[in-house]
């Protein structure tokens, strides 16, 4: 199952590893069962610490758990992990040895700190990209909590828990038969979520702030604008500190970048660690999987979990987000019904009816992809016409399973508290409610502004778009904005690089008049 040159690149890759990692294999008759053992004996050529040992004890299914000098790790996998996933499980086996890129201490007495026991079961595809990032985020939780235990689940080999659980979005993410979450997820809210369904001990609550430190320099948001921001200041020789919920941003969700000058293709995670790399070659503190929850006119920056720090200059640049239709039933169906990334979970709806909410280049590009797997497709726009490229629109008018309303505002999705079975929306000329029979939702209205922690310091527009002026400037001294958070028109990479460039050379600039 592996060949010879991914066995070399996978020996480089493990040549850190110190402690004896057990991969540790259920008997099977499943007709899959020599795959997974091929695949983990595989494993075992890449380093002689790793080693594969069947359990003697049976599963229907292909299903095994990573040990670490005979001790479990809770990383457990039912399924063979390949596609996607096989990253996953290539990271497993480093992070089970604690190697590898894991949370830093702040975030690690988080992770700690949730009350255990924790039992997790994460459903996938191996064809979903964003399923990963979520059996990543809860493997490594694994690792750090001391009763903490998670499992990958193919849904392919556990189709009866897809059915009784009513789930129709991957990656969802389970504890004790109860979904807490479906669908692309960042580290850090994930870690939110687990926070509010396990609870945390009382130690936790009861925390001090800790003092991350001051610096020349603070950079809030890790994507394109943060990003430069930070390598221009600190180029600058200033100290810098970024603070990012995950370094790259909206960019980690981008399929395909054809626009980016000098560079005639690349993917949104690959730019990201490019990013990431140019400016960790410079002295900059990353202090990653961190949410600011506010922050104050001298420039004081307060953190979730209870952490601080401050800086002589600050510049926002945290970007964007996916908007919500935040209309009834959204909430409940997601992950039963309602999407947002088309690719991930358009599969789950080959030969189905559904909708896409949104008639710019988005969610057009959404509806002319969908098409090809679906049954039918209907595009509801709230404006009149349609809002994206022109030769979007012609080629979506041209398909024959499609069709679009315009004028159209969504009221409400529809269930049958198990599953959408339709939306609501009202026709804004007549005035009339109408009902669209449907199994799926696919929402693509566009971002919306990360900059609520920042309300109330600095002047912010009735979108929620932070004002600054020609060179990066708030209305408060010593704080600067860049990039899409702010009024700065067309939401583009290359703008937001050079507009996190420009804020550094301002804030440096002022630095030496004062």
């Amino acid at each position: 199952m592996l060949d010879q040159d991914l066995i070399e690149q996978l020996k480089s890759v493990y040549e850190s590893l110190e402690a004896k990692i057990e991969l540790v294999y259920f008997k099977s008759n499943h007709t899959n069962q020599s795959e997974l053992v091929e695949l983990l004996t595989g494993l075992t050529k890449a380093s002689n610490k790793i080693v594969a040992v069947e359990l003697n004890q049976e599963s229907d299914v292909p299903r095994f758990y990573i040990q670490k000098n005979g001790q479990k790790t809770g990383i457990a996998f039912t399924g063979i992990p390949g596609g996607h996933e096989f990253t996953s499980l290539v990271l497993a086996i480093l992070n089970a040895d604690g190697k590898g890129k894991l949370p830093d201490g702040g975030v690690a007495q988080r992770i700690k700190n949730l009350k255990g026991p924790v039992r997790i079961q994460t459903y996938v595809s191996l064809t979903c990209e964003n399923c990963p990032d979520v059996v990543q985020a809860l493997n490594q939780m694994a690792v750090i909590h001391p009763d903490f235990q998670h499992e990958m689940i193919d849904g392919g080999y556990r189709e009866s828990d897809i059915q009784r659980l009513g789930i129709q979005g991957v990656p969802s993410v389970v504890i004790n038969d109860k979904m807490i979450h479906s669908g692309r997820i960042t580290f850090l809210d994930l870690l939110v979520k687990l926070e509010d369904a396990v609870g945390k001990n009382e130690s936790a609550v009861s925390e001090k702030e800790v003092d991350l430190g001051n610096f020349d320099v603070v950079v809030i948001g890790g994507g394109p604008a943060g990003v430069s921001a930070a390598i221009y200041s600190a180029r600058k020789g200033l100290s810098v500190a970024v603070i990012a919920e995950r370094m790259g941003g909206q960019v980690q969700d981008t399929k395909g970048i054809e626009n980016l000058i000098s560079v005639v293709y690349t993917e949104g995670p690959e730019l990201a660690a490019a990013m990431q790399k140019h400016m960790m070659s410079y002295q900059v503190k990353c202090f990653e999987q961190r949410r600011v929850k506010s922050m104050t006119a001298d420039k004081k920056i307060f953190l979730e979990g209870g952490e601080f720090l401050t800086g002589s200059s600050i510049i926002i640049a945290t970007g964007a987000k996916w908007r919500e239709l935040n209309v009834p039933g959204e909430k409940d169906y997601m992950g039963r019904g309602v999407a947002y990334c088309p690719h991930c979970d358009g599969p789950f709806y080959k030969g189905k009816s559904v909708a896409v909410i949104g008639g710019g280049n988005s969610g057009v590009e959404a509806a002319i992809d969908l098409a090809g797997i679906v049954k039918d497709v209907v595009l509801l726009e709230y404006g009149d016409k349609l809002k994206a490229d022109q030769v979007l629109v012609d080629k979506l008018k041209s398909l024959p399973n499609t069709r679009i309303l315009t004028n159209a505002k969504t009221l409400q999705v529809l269930g049958n508290g198990e599953k959408v079975v339709g939306l609501e929306y009202e026709d804004r000329v007549s005035a009339e409610k109408k009902t669209v029979n449907l199994d799926g939702i696919f929402v693509q209205i566009g971002l919306l502004p990360n900059s609520s922690f920042a309300k109330g310091v600095v002047e912010t527009t009735q979108y929620g778009e932070i004002q600054i002026d020609i060179k990066g400037r708030t209305n408060i001294p010593g704080i600067y904005a860049a990039g899409d958070v702010t009024t700065v028109p067309y939401k583009q990479i290359v703008i937001a690089m050079g507009e996190g460039s420009k804020a550094a050379l301002t804030s440096f600039e002022d630095r030496m008049k004062m």
